[in-house]
Formats: C-alpha cells, structure tokens, sequence
C-alpha cells in the first residue's frame, strides 16, 4: 500500500484510459478521481490543494499543456504529469516550460507512471 497523501486527479478524454489507470492506482492504495476534460476539472469547486494531476495532453476543449496553465493561474500548484499519445522534444519543453513534472508515452509501461508519481509527490 501506498503511504502518499493527497489524490491522484486523472484528466483524459478516453474513458477506458480513465478507468483503467484508476483500477491500477487503487491497485496501490491511491485515492483516484477521475475528469473527462478540462472544463470538467475546472468547474469543480472541490479540487484538493494537495496530490497529484496526471493529465493528457490531447483532450477536446483544451489541451493538458493549457489545463495546467489554467491551474497554475488558480494558484493550484501541485505537481503534475503529462501523458500523450506522441512525445516530441517541443512537447517535453513546451510541457516543462508550464510546470509539468513529467512527460509520459501512451500506452504506459511497467511502472513508469506509478514511479513518477511517487516521485512528485515525495
């Protein structure tokens, strides 16, 4: 089990993506909350101070590099991971330029995003 505090938000348009990462991280003891987008994570008036985001990058609307803007202009600073289908070196600069911790590949492998995690958080 898990000894991080704080939920992991994950923020990804495919609703298997969503469901899928949240069975494995509950797999390790992590709170999990899920979001379809950006707007819906922003309209939430609950969103924790704490924890960790993990947000693709291609969504409808707005894009993860965007969201996380959107989030660092609300004064909600804490750390997060960026998951997209292709990963250029723009993207890892232009991710890294907006306060992302972490630019992950889909599909994700072994323990890649549970590792980055632990790290955000630690």
């Amino acid at each position: 089990m898990s000894q991080l505090t704080g939920p992991v938000i994950v923020v990804d348009d495919d609703a298997a993506v969503r469901n899928s990462l949240k069975f494995a991280l509950e797999l390790e003891g992590l709170s999990v909350r899920l979001f379809k987008d950006g707007s819906e994570l922003l309209a939430a008036t609950d969103l924790p101070r704490n924890g960790c985001f993990v947000i693709d990058y291609n969504m409808p609307g707005m894009t993860g590099i965007e969201l996380v803007t959107k989030l660092r202009q609300r004064q909600i600073d804490s750390p997060a991971i960026l998951i997209a289908s292709r990963v250029s070196d723009d993207l890892h600069g232009r991710a890294a330029e907006s306060g992302f911790r972490r630019v992950l590949e889909k599909p994700l492998h072994d323990s890649d995003l549970l590792d980055s995690i632990h790290a955000a958080l630690a």
